[in-house]
């Protein structure tokens, strides 16, 4: 679409379908439900990578080879420290604060103590990425430890991204991994469902992250944007809304009637339908094969069985289907891991895409500022105070 100074545009309710600029980093291809990363197609790099090499690839825009990938992450494991002042100030919030409140501020007080916080260049921008991409699971097991009057855990510099999440996660997980002989599946689902959160094109909290930079603001102020963005159950919160959907049917046997009845009352059914996709969320099938099979393995089938139904009857009554936070949300359930930390999760795979392309939007950059039309009255008259009166 082509616009000119003063010509009017048609008008897109949430800017649908309205071309905002170009990236390299991620295609969503919706007529054949198709996601790649830089060329990639995400079906290929979950089955062959690491989140690690992923979060690679995002951010340096190539797969890393072996020497790469082992300095990667030695520099991740190196910066996973969060200085205290961070855990200073959270623990001066209510109790009851939304986990994505604590990350919000969290990120905005890392800002402050960043070495490179005064430089806006492309490689001052790779290390912040960098060091955010390896501080975002510290910060999203201690505000949650911290919230319920637990002391701070370190992170240990030595084990990948994901072992070092779970090794702090410890008892936090109400199934920990100890207790199960689901561990090393337990590890590939999450991975999984890393890689499929870590990127989207320009999803809500992207652009809004794209926005906030493009005014040459700083990298931490565009992911502070992005994770307010993400909190909301039409976005990133979805996971979380999910799973108080599955709760509170409770059972498969109630599952057809619940969604009949809600759909009837007109209410939103969390974790179903996507813009982009025309047949369902490739993603979604990704992570529901590798959750069925988790929940097989450790003999609990029990949120697949509601989840089955929800989805049979979203598809025959709205012709709806799951998109990827519907599957996470039960494979995150059967993990032990409380509800609260879903959303914050995704916030630690998708700030490799923010951060790409907070780095992309600057290389080439122009300040956002969409037209907007009026719709307001004209011609009012300014009545005195005294008349007002």
């Amino acid at each position: 679409m082509t616009t000119t100074k003063n010509t009017k545009t048609e008008y897109s309710p949430g800017l649908e379908g309205v071309m905002a600029g170009y990236t390299a980093i991620s295609e969503v291809d919706g007529n054949v439900d198709k996601l790649t990363y830089r060329g990639y197609d995400v079906e290929e790099l979950v089955e062959a990578c690491s989140f690690d090499e992923v979060a690679y690839l995002l951010l340096f825009g190539k797969l890393p080879n072996c020497i790469e990938l082992t300095d990667f992450r030695r520099t991740v494991g190196e910066n996973r420290h969060v200085p205290g002042v961070v855990y200073d100030l959270l623990d001066h919030f209510p109790p009851d604060t939304h986990p994505m409140d604590t990350l919000r501020a969290g990120v905005a007080t890392l800002a402050a103590f960043d070495e490179d916080r005064d430089d806006n260049s492309r490689e001052a921008n790779l290390r912040k990425a960098v060091r955010l991409y390896a501080q975002m699971p510290t910060l999203v097991v201690n505000s949650h430890r911290i919230l319920h009057n637990l002391p701070p855990i370190a992170p240990d510099p030595m084990l990948d991204h994901n072992t070092n999440f779970f090794h702090m996660l410890g008892s936090l997980a109400l199934r920990p991994a100890s207790l199960s002989d689901a561990h090393g599946l337990r590890e590939d689902v999450f991975n999984v469902t890393q890689i499929c959160y870590a990127e989207h094109g320009f999803n809500a909290s992207t652009f809004a992250a794209r926005v906030t930079v493009s005014t040459l603001s700083d990298l931490h102020s565009g992911i502070v944007s992005a994770i307010g963005t993400l909190k909301g159950p039409l976005h990133g919160g979805a996971n979380e809304a999910a799973m108080a959907m599955l709760e509170e049917i409770g059972e498969a046997s109630k599952a057809s009637e619940w969604v009949k009845k809600a759909l009837a009352e007109k209410k939103k059914i969390m974790g179903f339908g996507h813009r982009e996709y025309k047949k369902g969320d490739v993603r979604a099938g990704i992570v529901k094969k590798r959750a069925v099979a988790l929940g097989q393995k450790m003999a609990d089938t029990h949120w697949h069985d509601i989840s089955e139904i929800v989805e049979q009857e979203m598809l025959a009554s709205k012709g709806l289907y799951p998109n990827v936070d519907f599957p996470v949300a039960s494979a995150y359930a059967l993990m032990g891991i409380p509800a609260s930390l879903f959303t914050p999760m995704f916030v630690m795979a998708r700030i490799t895409g923010w951060c790409a392309h907070i780095i992309e939007q600057l290389d080439n950059n122009r300040l956002i500022r969409p037209a907007n039309g009026y719709n307001g009255p004209h011609d009012l008259k300014v009545a005195t105070l005294e008349d007002r009166c």
